[in-house]
């Protein structure tokens, strides 16, 4: 073949695969399997921005408590939901990751801080860094990937999943979790983001602050040290919306403040179910963490575990052991793998430890109760352009959040997704 004919054809072929690439664009779609690069598509670039803010172990009430003015401002210019419901189990990792995905533990797969995969050979655990990183843990197609993958830039300053590449994507910007990060660094990160040039600049940022979680394990929910800690993270807000205020493109991002569980107090008088006063743990692994404890036996062992439950019910009054099968539906627990053979959830402040030498598992401050118990709720508030100024708001449910964080982002969901996409409808301006 001549050279000038194999030019010719090679320069045709590159128009028509532009041309393709650039149909694909407009197109919309996840047409982008590899994540964005960095660069916003066409048909992203002009999209509205959105910030969401995770403050852990915020409870519902709290900014009523204690002088919030950020918090305050926001509800003010946006809505405050009554207060934002957890999954089951009320722990951090799940929390978080149902509200990155719209889906109950069971289906996502983080069904606590810590647990085995289907055969018991592997564990995942929220300090084990190699295990947060492994993309295979993960399931649910999280916020940071849907905007990635429909080529939308995305940013992180730590938030639960985004360590990870899940199905091969990570955001464009992530940050390992370092807990030693000043929360005004996390800010200042977040708004050099907003302000890169609309190229490349992120439409999606999840940001993290965990100062009101740590100051209510240690110090107790109704502390000094809590009180301060709420402070701080208001601080944190107010730096931030001032310099969303100072961006000439501040008028185009949404802010959404969520919490992932509230806290409370063990009770003072309450001694706590010591399991091995009950049952014998030989071959059993507990999970523990003094409001809850979950058993896994080395074996399948179903006689072994409805002996055990009957056993547990039987000594205690302030709680209760589940099969997990049998646990409220309101959990969405199913009998998979990663659950525990015997879940043992005490009544709210009162605590479980699997012996006497793991009595530091009772904390002044702790969640992991039964998402129904009032002090287990958290926080739910946006504003914004999308969102209506003082729209009345119930409680709002974690996997609730998804499908809106997607609309005020303007992509395609994902199907079979637990949370109700029409459950926040009414707090938009286009409604």
């Amino acid at each position: 073949m001549p050279r000038t004919l194999q030019r010719c054809l090679a320069a045709t072929l590159c128009l028509l695969l532009q041309g393709a690439a650039m149909a694909t664009d407009h197109a919309g779609g996840r047409n982008f399997p590899q994540g964005s690069g960095g660069i916003n598509a066409a048909h992203q670039v002009d999209k509205p921005y959105l910030v969401l803010v995770s403050l852990d172990g915020f409870r519902w009430d709290l900014q009523d408590r204690h002088p919030t003015p950020a918090l305050d401002r926001i509800t003010a210019e946006g809505v405050r939901a009554e207060r934002l419901i957890p999954v089951f189990p009320t722990l951090t990792f799940p929390n978080h990751y149902s509200i990155a995905t719209g889906l109950y533990p069971a289906r996502h797969g983080l069904v606590a801080n810590e647990f085995p995969d289907s055969d018991r050979r592997k564990w995942y655990a929220l300090r084990d860094r190699q295990a947060v990183g492994d993309g295979r843990w993960y399931g649910g197609e999280p916020v940071w990937v849907a905007a990635e993958t429909q080529g939308m830039v995305a940013a992180a300053f730590f938030f639960v999943g985004t360590e990870a590449a899940i199905g091969g994507v990570r955001p464009t910007h992530w940050r390992g979790y370092e807990k030693s990060t000043p929360g005004t660094d996390r800010v200042d990160q977040v708004l050099a983001w907003l302000a890169e040039p609309p190229s490349t600049r992120p439409h999606l940022y999840m940001l993290y602050f965990e100062d009101v979680d740590d100051h209510s394990h240690w110090s107790g929910p109704g502390s000094a040290e809590g009180a301060a800690a709420v402070q701080r993270v208001d601080g944190y807000l107010d730096r931030l919306l001032q310099g969303i205020d100072a961006l000439p493109h501040g008028g185009m991002v949404n802010l959404v403040i969520v919490s992932d569980h509230g806290q409370t107090a063990h009770l003072a008088d309450a001694e706590p179910l010591v399991l091995d006063q009950h049952v014998a743990l030989d071959g059993v692994t507990v999970i523990e963490g003094g409001s809850y404890a979950w058993l896994y036996f080395d074996q399948p062992e179903p006689a072994r575990a409805a002996a055990f439950r009957d056993v547990i019910n039987g000594a205690w009054r302030n709680g209760r052991a589940w099969l997990p099968e049998e646990a409220p539906p309101s959990w969405a627990v199913t009998a998979s793998g990663r659950y525990p053979d015997v879940i043992v959830q005490p009544d709210p402040g009162h605590g479980v430890i699997s012996v006497p030498e793991k009595s530091y598992k009772i904390t002044a401050g702790d969640h992991g109760w039964a998402p129904e118990a009032d002090a287990m709720h958290g926080i739910f508030m946006a504003r914004g352009p999308a969102i209506r100024p003082g729209a009345g708001l119930g409680p709002v449910r974690v996997v609730d959040v998804y499908p809106l964080l997607l609309h005020l982002l303007d992509l395609e969901p994902p199907a079979n997704l637990d949370g109700d996409p029409d459950a926040l409808r009414s707090i938009l301006v286009n409604d």
